[in-house]
């Protein structure tokens, strides 16, 4: 008999689960909180912790705060029925920004798919480049990787993913490839940051190190890392080829939407489309180094590029609402997940264990040997990731503690910023309450337990080479 197959809930069910034991973890956690204060950090206001101010907080336990929450001053109240209920609609609430950025270039790619653009381009680099798959592999997730070293790009690249699935399967290989190809990528790059503005360049402030300084080992950090990446799922690539039995998913059969893979001839409005909308996109990311342009902006960006390949393509005002209104639909999973991850620290918030967490960690670092601390320091980041998968977000809560306990330690402040963005990078490729890889996975439908087989091994390769890194910033002072 068959051993029967582990089966994961939906991307909904599993964080409402996991919702429901971070807030019970609020009735058994020690409370407590830092002071915190308002500073600017890099043109922008941010809400940093007072290292030292850490105070144990009293918990209020009633009945009443068991179903409706009992808030009673200068105590901390554990997360109720009530907390639980409300907090994915706050959730929600809190996320609204990334929520309705992915609805808008949704709505954008949409237009643009049925503009036919991207379905010829896609066409003329597979003419090209279709029997060197490793050729276009290692291209495409070069660009994905730089983007997101460079300028923290995630989260844009979720409407790419049905693109991708297209390459994947004319190129022979599988769901978990497509995938790979632009999250793996985009979060190597994300990890290994090089002018990130929403991780590296945020801890460099809140540590008050020069921005885009230490860019020579972060660079040669990179390199390693996408190589790493790169040689990992070319061999998975492979290994499909020689023998498509041995995909995760062999059982899956890959079917895609006929419309979505129709042949179209590569012209000179398509050549127009993609100058325009490439000008308009290249000034997006060069505002939002220049001008600190946040996601409105950028989505305000994305729905200029939708009305210049309207207008360019003469596409008729109803085709074109409608296909904003597919592209928009298309993303619904993917945007409202983002919202329910939200909602775990929005209870652990609530229920004030999140600053124990951060301040028990601080403390046992505060006693091991530099080289065992800054290994502490990338495991616990890993693990916060988990609670609070923000790399700003992160940032403002432990960059506070954790750059004072470098000077503590003997290490630099630098290093424990490094350990700092390849914590937060590398886990948004395997936890669940990361947004972005469950609103790609949903959009792929690509079983998160079927992702785990495929990425776990990957992810230790990326940690141990962090590792490596992390040790060597230490032995040479890292600045």
């Amino acid at each position: 008999m068959s051993r029967p197959r582990l089966k994961i809930p939906h991307v909904f069910v599993l964080l409402t689960l996991v919702i429901a034991v971070a807030a019970a973890a609020t009735w058994i956690v020690p409370s407590g909180t830092y002071d915190r204060e308002v500073r600017e950090v890099d043109g922008k206001e941010r809400t940093l912790v007072v290292p030292g101010t850490f105070e144990h907080l009293e918990k209020h336990y009633s009945l009443r705060g068991l179903a409706l929450g009992d808030e009673v001053e200068g105590k901390a109240s554990p997360v109720g029925f009530h907390g639980f209920l409300t907090a994915i609609p706050r959730g929600l609430e809190a996320a609204a920004d990334i929520i309705f950025f992915i609805f808008i270039i949704g709505g954008a790619f949409g237009i643009l798919q049925r503009t036919g653009v991207i379905t010829a381009s896609l066409n003329r680099l597979l003419d090209r480049l279709g029997n060197r798959g490793p050729l276009l592999t290692v291209v495409i997730m070069f660009v994905m990787a730089a983007g997101g070293s460079t300028l923290g790009m995630a989260e844009e690249f979720i409407p790419l993913i049905p693109v991708f699935l297209i390459v994947a399967k004319r190129l022979g290989y599988d769901r978990i490839y497509a995938v790979a190809l632009v999250f793996v990528a985009a979060e190597v790059g994300f990890a290994a940051s090089t002018t990130n503005p929403f991780t590296v360049n945020v801890a460099q402030g809140i540590a008050e190190v020069p921005l885009s300084s230490g860019l020579r080992l972060r660079i040669v950090f990179f390199v390693c890392a996408l190589a790493v990446a790169v040689f990992y799922l070319l061999r998975y690539g492979a290994r499909i080829k020689a023998d498509p039995a041995r995909s995760f998913m062999a059982d899956d059969p890959f079917e895609l939407d006929e419309t979505a893979v129709d042949r179209e001839t590569f012209g000179g409005r398509h050549t127009a489309i993609i100058l325009v909308c490439g000008a308009i996109f290249a000034f997006i990311l060069f505002a939002v180094q220049r001008y600190g342009w946040w996601m409105a902006d950028m989505a305000g960006g994305f729905f200029l590029m939708g009305i210049a390949a309207m207008v360019l393509a003469r596409l008729p005002l109803a085709d074109a609402t409608k296909a904003f209104v597919k592209g928009m639909e298309e993303m619904v999973v993917a945007a409202l997940v983002v919202g329910f991850a939200r909602g775990i620290s929005v209870v652990l918030a609530d229920g004030q264990v999140m600053d124990t967490v951060i301040h028990s960690a601080a403390t046992v670092l505060g006693h091991v040997p530099r080289y065992v601390a800054v290994v502490g320091m990338l495991a616990f980041e890993s693990s916060l990731n988990l609670l609070v998968p923000s790399g700003s977000g992160q940032a403002a809560v432990t960059v506070p503690l954790m750059a004072p306990l470098a000077d503590i330690l003997g290490l630099t402040r630098q290093t424990a910023i490094l350990a700092f963005t390849c914590g937060d990078g590398f886990s948004n490729t395997v936890i669940p309450t990361s947004g972005v890889c469950m609103a790609m996975l949903s959009l792929a439908k690509v079983p998160y337990t079927t992702w785990l087989r495929f990425m776990v091994p990957l992810f230790i390769q990326l940690m141990t080479l962090s590792t490596i890194f992390l040790m060597i910033a230490v032995a040479i002072d890292y600045t």
